[in-house]
């Protein structure tokens, strides 16, 4: 595993904006947020005030820092080993690739630092691959050596089982010791995201505090003294994860104990709020939603649809209980990606106050700009992860990929899908599927899969293979949707965004036959999209597919059908959800 292609999170990219109207924007629609006083906690003195953050320069860290900030507390980070060894507390957030992650501590002489400073129970808190650094190996790309703090070596979740990996989506605990930042959660789901865990043993007992299941029984936090680790990501696990966080930053701070509501048993289905964003006549960044893509009104100025601001919407969608919110860039900056400034800064802010995973998506592929400057697409993402995105969605440049790829039958290893994963990691790429359908009176006039339709086509046709499309559906491509998500799969994609433009807009319900096909497919997590109209379809889509969420756009926009209301329907339907 290669070491991210940048040295601390506090470098940024010099780019211009590319739109007369992005000054424009920031004075329209910046909001003054501030944190909320349920949470905010202020520490006596100012080097109490202050949580040191371990940064070493990959993903998406900014949402930690968005939630510390968010309780009061005051940021800095680590800059050389000593900074480590100096702190009164320490979080270590990690994200990306365990074999990248230990080069950087060991090349900074952090790895070393951070060992003393964990044998010597100062307060430390680690989070995702924070945990999965301080046992003594990993088989990810490996073995390699962790920090060989707990015994026990890291390895990949077991697929075989029909789990699908990576392990993504809120999911239970079960406490096995006290473990002071878990004691209210018991009751609710945590956001996980990965697909390495550590395994509990006799040897390690001693720390485990929390165990999840998700096919074996895998080690979901540890505490030993002061010394907290959680292989969940409490910043993107909403008012629950907060907490967590709050525990942990002020463990004197008297926090109220919800009563158990429910019991939580397993990963939960996500429902998720999705937002089509471009620039609307004037310039100005809008939410927009259209039937097959078309955006435009029917009226006589022919105006782009306006459904709303999209930081604005963002911070509803999560109050109402959105699992996840995903951005999709569908306006002119598509040449210029690093110049889309007002996008950016839609991610910073909500990254702010929403404190649940954000996918974006739209023109992240390698370019060159007017001035001969060449960007890769790995370059486009780490700005993006930079700003607050958790995960990068990828449509057009992913097909070419996997159309090569199938051609040759070699991975070059040069595609944006390909990069951002292998630095990153799968779990943080999303690969988005356009495609329409293709009804057939035989199965072999094509050489696609092809299925048997539930409903027979226009002309009594009684099979159909599903055809991808590019350019936000506007070019038809030699590739089925069945072939395009088995290559994806195998070129390092976490989980494919399953779109179909016949039902988009439509409210008829999700195209279960497609949906189906490819979470039957494939072992990486599916999520459902087009043609909600209705709770009902959400319910539908999860008892007849293997889809792991189910996303919807116009329904929530126009406020047709609510979020809570779709998270209670399921809820009496017997299928776990996150309330």
């Amino acid at each position: 595993m290669e070491a991210p292609p940048f040295a601390s999170s506090t470098k940024t990219l010099s780019f211009r904006s590319s739109s007369p109207s992005s000054l424009l924007f920031l004075r329209k629609n910046r909001l003054n947020f501030r944190p909320s006083r349920n949470f905010c906690v202020r520490a006596s003195s100012a080097g109490d005030s202050v949580v040191t953050l371990l940064d070493y320069g990959a993903g998406n860290v900014r949402s930690v820092r968005n939630a510390i900030r968010h309780l009061g507390f005051d940021v800095k980070d680590v800059q050389t080993p000593e900074d480590i060894l100096n702190a009164n507390r320490l979080v270590f957030p990690g994200v990306g690739a365990f074999a990248a992650a230990m080069d950087v501590l060991n090349k900074n002489g952090m790895a070393e630092a951070l060992c003393s400073y964990i044998e010597k129970d100062r307060p430390f808190l680690g989070i995702c691959l924070g945990l999965q650094l301080l046992f003594e190996s990993s088989e990810e790309k490996g073995p390699v050596k962790g920090l060989g703090l707990i015994p026990g070596v890291v390895g990949r979740f077991d697929s075989s089982n029909g789990f699908r990996v990576p392990h993504i989506g809120w999911n239970a605990l079960q406490i096995r010791k006290d473990s002071l930042i878990l004691d209210d959660v018991g009751s609710n789901h945590v956001y996980f995201v990965h697909s390495y865990r550590a395994m509990p043993s006799d040897e390690n007992k001693e720390w485990v505090s929390s165990t999840c299941n998700y096919g074996d029984n895998f080690i979901a936090s540890v505490r030993r003294g002061n010394v907290h680790a959680v292989q969940f990501h409490p910043e993107k696990s909403g008012d629950v994860g907060l907490s967590i966080l709050r525990r942990f930053l002020y463990p004197k701070a008297q926090l109220t104990k919800k009563p158990t509501e429910r019991k939580v048993l397993k990963l939960a289905k996500r429902v998720i709020a999705c937002l089509d964003v471009r620039t609307n006549d004037k310039g100005d960044l809008v939410v927009t939603k259209g039937d097959q893509y078309d955006v435009r009104e029917h009226t006589k100025e022919n105006e782009v649809r306006e459904l709303g601001k999209p930081v604005e919407l963002a911070r509803q969608y999560y109050k109402d209980g959105a699992d996840e919110v995903s951005f999709l860039n569908i306006t002119g900056f598509r040449d210029f990606p690093l110049g889309d400034l007002p996008m950016l800064q839609v991610l910073r802010y909500t990254s702010e106050n929403v404190f649940v995973p954000l996918t974006v998506g739209g023109g992240i592929r390698d370019f060159t700009d007017a001035n001969g400057r060449k960007y890769s697409s790995l370059e486009v993402a780490s700005e993006y992860f930079r700003c607050g995105a958790d995960k990068i969605s990828i449509g057009s440049d992913a097909v070419y990929a996997a159309e090569e790829y199938l051609r040759t039958g070699v991975k070059s290893g040069n595609s944006s899908l390909e990069q951002i994963s292998r630095v990153y990691g799968n779990q943080a790429v999303v690969v988005s599927i356009d495609p329409r359908r293709v009804y057939l009176k035989n199965p072999e006039d094509v050489g696609f899969k092809t299925i048997r339709v539930t409903n027979p086509g226009p002309n009594g046709e009684e099979f159909a293979w599903y055809q991808c499309t590019v350019s936000g559906g506007r070019e038809g491509r030699p590739i089925g949707a069945y072939e395009l998500a088995k290559a994806v799969e195998e070129l390092g994609a976490g989980e494919i965004l399953l779109n179909c433009i016949d039902c988009d807009g439509q409210k008829k319900g999700f195209d279960i036959d497609l949906i189906k096909l490819i979470s039957d497919a494939v072992s990486i997590p599916v999520i459902a999209s087009s043609g909600a109209g209705s709770a009902e379809h959400f319910s539908e889509v999860f008892r007849k597919t293997n889809a792991s969420a189910a996303l919807a756009a116009g329904i929530f926009h126009r406020k047709e059908v609510p979020i809570q209301s779709v998270k209670e329907h399921l809820l009496n339907e017997g299928i776990e959800v996150r309330i």
